[in-house]
């Protein structure tokens, strides 16, 4: 198997690099939130650098009014780095994409967190940056008591896996049924992500652009040149097409000048 270093070069690998940022916050119950977020790979030909953290804990943030909502401004950057290499070549072209999960807890004066939402987003496919919306849901528990001994006591119900959020990455089976778990829809994050792609795929279609472009700067360059020339070729393909008419003419229409007569 290729080494880090050469798998860019190796013909259907493909490295991203994601340089993100946890944004905001807003339309949850609690104030002085922290988020919880990590990145899951795909188990086929995924991997990433052993030194690489694909998780990350923010700062707790206190909340500010905006209109109805309250908002916590984190901007807390993170970055990690992933590798996938396509060894089967009779497999799909496209291969399963990274998974983003987050979770979002509060945090009173007496240290006791509270579980605020769960979400998830596939990461997007395309390079470039991109504003992502992440919507979030809690466990929930019907009655009054469960709400007291959510506000006074902390804690809630939360999720062993994380990736439960989707498809738990024990589930084995052909259909998830979550019949009787209820939930709750809460707030929604916001993610700023600018996503690079490195391929060799993308260089050798790249140095193609370029040649097309070298191309067509040349001919930009010498659009008035060109324009002299059509014009030139124009007056050429006319007078031949005058001689030519005038050849097939009967010669006793034509005078020794060239000139037709009556």
């Amino acid at each position: 198997m290729a080494s880090r270093a050469d798998l860019a070069t190796v013909p259907g690998a493909l490295r991203l690099f994601v340089n993100g940022e946890v944004v905001s916050a807003q339309g949850y119950e609690y104030d002085n939130l922290y988020i919880h977020f990590f990145v899951e790979l795909p188990t086929t030909n995924w991997s990433s650098p052993a030194f690489q953290q694909l998780s990350g804990i923010t700062q707790t943030c206190a909340t500010k009014s905006l209109g109805m909502d309250k908002v916590a401004y984190f901007s807390y950057p993170f970055t990690f780095e992933a590798s996938f290499l396509h060894e089967d070549e009779s497999a799909d072209a496209v291969p399963e994409w990274p998974v983003l999960y987050c979770e979002v807890l509060s945090l009173d004066s007496w240290q006791r967190y509270r579980v605020e939402g769960y979400g998830s987003v596939v990461l997007p496919t395309a390079p470039g940056s991109h504003t992502l919306t992440v919507p979030t849901w809690r466990p929930m528990e019907l009655g009054t008591e469960a709400e007291l001994r959510r506000f006074f006591i902390g804690g809630s119900l939360e999720l062993e896996d994380l990736s439960y959020v989707r498809i738990p990455g024990t589930f084995k089976g052909e259909r998830l049924s979550r019949f009787g778990f209820r939930t709750e829809t809460t707030g929604c994050i916001i993610f700023r992500l600018h996503c690079l792609q490195q391929s060799r795929a993308f260089m050798e279609s790249s140095s193609l652009r370029k040649r097309m472009q070298s191309v067509l700067d040349r001919l930009e360059g010498f659009s008035q040149q060109s324009s002299v020339h059509n014009v030139l070729d124009a007056f050429r393909r006319a007078r031949r097409r005058m001689q030519e008419a005038r050849e097939s003419l009967p010669q006793d229409l034509v005078s020794p000048s060239g000139t037709m007569v009556s």
